[in-house]
């Protein structure tokens, strides 16, 4: 397969996901917070969408991982690291916090760029120099 066809393929995946996210209400936030909000006014909306992608992943995952390889690679690249350490929990903590506080996980909001809000673009800026500080501050 050529690298273009690669490309596309990539390409179209991401499309998919983000028109998913949008379909979805993922990359709604007042959505988000509200099914993150169990003990206030709770929105159930997206329990379907948490089930959808629970099953599809139980279903689909060990059947990829029958294959010899994946298609785009050499090898799988699955993690070896199975220790839960204190960096972990601390970086599930801040993810999960910043996600109920402004109600954005990585990939909804990069998918929501296309809407041009301040506070969406301000997010990603912040989120992209976390990933930055803390790639020069770890081990």
């Amino acid at each position: 397969m050529t690298k273009l066809a690669e490309y596309l393929i990539v390409l179209l995946a991401g499309l998919l996901f983000g028109i998913g996210l949008a379909l979805s209400g993922m990359n709604d936030t007042k959505i988000v917070q509200g099914f993150l909000d169990i003990f206030g006014l709770w929105d159930s909306r997206l329990i379907f969408v948490m089930l959808g992608a629970l099953i599809v992943t139980i279903v689909v995952f060990p059947l990829i991982l029958k294959r010899k390889q994946p298609l785009f690679d050499s090898s799988f690249h699955l993690p070896t690291f199975i220790k839960i350490d204190r960096k972990l929990v601390i970086g599930s903590a801040m993810f999960g916090i910043g996600w109920g506080l402004v109600g954005y996980c990585p990939g909804p909001a990069i998918a929501s760029i296309s809407y041009g809000y301040c506070q969406t673009i301000v997010f990603i800026v912040s989120m992209l120099a976390g990933a930055f500080i803390c790639s020069k501050t770890t081990d």
